[in-house]
């Protein structure tokens, strides 16, 4: 059974495999029949998933150090689903109202640096040795 970092960081290392078959998917099958816009769209929904599949990965790592560090991967995790799924799904559809819930999968992006970043702090802080007089 996997323990909570590995489940983890099996589904960050499947997004990050996820990103470079969309990626080269997009650059080689998709490149003659969308438009210019929606190409944008499906390079930037890649290199999200991407970026955030690796912090994932990361954090998962640093799990025993990071007290928010399941937090922190589940906003990765849902954020990719939505702001990369969203852009992923614009793309191939032309459904554009699906842009008003991309934001939604960028909160959470921020949401997961947020507590990256805090529990970054902590961590060091709270592994400074005190000051002797």
């Amino acid at each position: 059974m996997f323990s909570f970092p590995a489940k983890w960081a099996s589904l960050a290392a499947l997004q990050g495999l996820l990103s470079v078959a969309a990626g080269a998917f997009g650059a080689h099958a998709l490149s003659h029949h969308l438009d210019a816009n929606a190409l944008s769209w499906w390079h930037t929904a890649s290199q999200y998933l991407m970026y955030h599949a690796l912090v994932g990965l990361l954090a998962a790592a640093l799990a025993s150090y990071l007290p928010a560090a399941k937090k922190i991967i589940i906003l990765f995790v849902v954020g990719n689903i939505i702001f990369s799924g969203s852009l992923y799904i614009m793309a191939l559809t032309g459904v554009l109202w699906l842009g008003a819930i991309t934001p939604i999968g960028g909160t959470c992006y921020l949401l997961g640096w947020f507590f990256l970043t805090k529990s970054l702090w902590q961590w060091q802080t709270n592994k400074q040795e005190p000051e002797t007089k």
